[in-house]
């Protein structure tokens, strides 16, 4: 008989990913010295260094955090928050590593967090604290292209990206790989075309992939694709946004979208682009034409919809309001914004919850083919679009003669180009989440006592692991 999760608890973000992680390990087959290896946190680096801000000196906490080295380089954003913590830092590196083995992406798990409010600091305070957050990271050999690769995460993004390599080009001169020690980076300085989006758009096709089956949709009382369905996202930052846009873009109705300090909903459907822009403007959602003000931000994940995606922090969603929520499918944008309690009212009311180890794991899987840019020094498509395109033009020229039709301008100029490198990012992500959903879900139709998708993702994820400890001869 299957053991059931232990809900004793809810309160440390790395408890709850141990209760998941003990739930899908009966049913891998291994060694108990190998799960327990997995199981636990390999490094964790806690820093506290001042820094110079107006009005004197600030003492500043950090944290940098390998869950597992079982492939090299770990990789893991780096988040700036006032809510940072070690608990936090460790639960989000395991996340990690459970999701580049998910995505077949061969990093370890790692993530860094600093613990303060960006809001509350000028650009210049925020790029010396960045420095300084680098420098001791590169003092304990916590950073470089083969060792451990942080990327952006909540309240980071390219600027601060920027600075990291630029501080470790400065320690490091004559590495010539250095630009593959941080990913998401601007294109300028080495990062890739797609990034941005990608974990947003990874969103999008993770869903998009589950609906495309009719049985599926079937079970939920929902016809295939996207079109025509109502979507609420919670949190409108670089993830919320770009999933919002995207399903957007595709037809869906965005009937709710909430913010840190704001939320609003409009059955008949809002702009995303429009909602993100008055936000910018005004930094609340509050008084956004055509749409009611919720009373708290967090009324947004009640809103009846086909499509929830909680895209801010965790434990968004737990035990004190979890029967209130009324959606069908839970779209984990976010990591760990659904509690094990939580999970537990869901599912009994058959909600399905794509997991986060999944489906919030575009970003990572771009941030792979940054690092190969990186590596290679050259970029995606430069070698053969241009023969791509030659192929194309020839292949269109002999239609046209051998039918004696002619091709319109339009369909002409979609059909007679070569992949440039946006293209082929969006091309890997698309395959990376289709066939990363159907590894999921063949784990669980193969295993009867696996019910629900977040299980059968762990599973899937411990698996992968699992081969490469034994195949590493650590444990004989």
């Amino acid at each position: 008989m299957a053991k059931k999760l232990d809900l004793q608890r809810e309160n440390s973000f790395f408890d709850d990913v141990l209760k998941y992680f003990d739930h899908a390990a009966q049913f891998v087959k291994t060694t108990p010295g190998i799960l327990e290896q997995i199981r636990h946190c390999n490094s964790v680096y806690r820093i506290k260094f001042p820094v110079k801000v107006k009005g004197g000196y600030e003492v500043v906490e950090a944290y940098r955090v390998e869950h597992s080295h079982h492939k090299l380089p770990t990789k893991g954003g780096i988040r700036y928050s006032e809510h940072v913590n070690q608990d936090e830092v460790m639960a989000l590196a395991a996340l990690m590593t459970y999701k580049c083995s998910i995505v077949d992406v061969p990093f370890g798990g790692a993530k860094g967090g600093v613990k303060i409010n960006p809001r509350k600091y000028s650009e210049e305070e925020l790029e010396r604290i960045t420095r300084r957050y680098t420098s001791e990271l590169i003092k304990k050999n916590f950073i470089g292209p083969g060792i451990d690769v942080p990327a952006p995460d909540y309240g980071t993004g390219e600027r601060e990206m920027s600075w990291i390599v630029d501080t470790y080009n400065t320690f490091h001169m004559n590495d010539i790989n250095a630009l593959a020690c941080v990913t998401g980076k601007p294109v300028g300085q080495g990062g890739i075309r797609g990034r941005k989006e990608a974990t947003g758009l990874g969103v999008f096709y993770g869903i998009r992939q589950y609906l495309s089956d009719a049985g599926r949709a079937k079970a939920l009382g929902l016809t295939t694709g996207i079109k025509g369905k109502t979507v609420v996202v919670q949190g409108l930052g670089n993830v919320g946004y770009h999933a919002a846009k995207f399903f957007y873009e595709a037809g869906a109705i965005i009937v709710g979208l909430g913010e840190w300090n704001s939320a609003v909903t409009n059955t008949k459907g809002i702009n995303p682009e429009e909602a993100f822009n008055y936000f910018k403007a005004h930094s609340t959602l509050d008084g956004l034409k055509g749409c009611k003000t919720l009373k708290n931000n967090t009324d947004v994940l009640e809103v009846e919809c086909d499509i929830l995606i909680p895209a801010a922090l965790e434990n968004q969603i737990n035990k004190e309001n979890a029967s209130r929520v009324k959606t069908k499918i839970v779209g984990e944008a976010a990591n760990g914004p659904v509690t094990p309690e939580a999970e537990q009212v869901l599912l009994k009311k058959k909600t399905v919850i794509i997991p986060d180890i999944y489906l919030n794991a575009g970003g990572v899987t771009v941030s792979y083919f940054e690092w190969l840019k990186n590596l290679s020094h050259v970029r995606l498509g430069r070698m053969e679009k241009r023969y791509q395109q030659a192929q194309n033009h020839n292949l269109l020229d002999a239609i046209e003669s051998s039918t004696g039709k002619k091709v319109t301008t339009a369909q002409r100029k979609m059909l007679d180009h070569g992949a440039d490198e946006i293209d082929l990012v969006y091309s890997g992500l698309e395959e990376t989440m289709i066939d990363s959903l159907e590894q999921i879900i063949k784990t669980m139709n193969d295993n009867k006592k696996i019910t629900d998708l977040r299980t059968a993702a762990f599973v899937t994820a411990i698996s992968k692991i699992v081969v490469s400890y034994e195949k590493l001869g650590v444990f004989p």
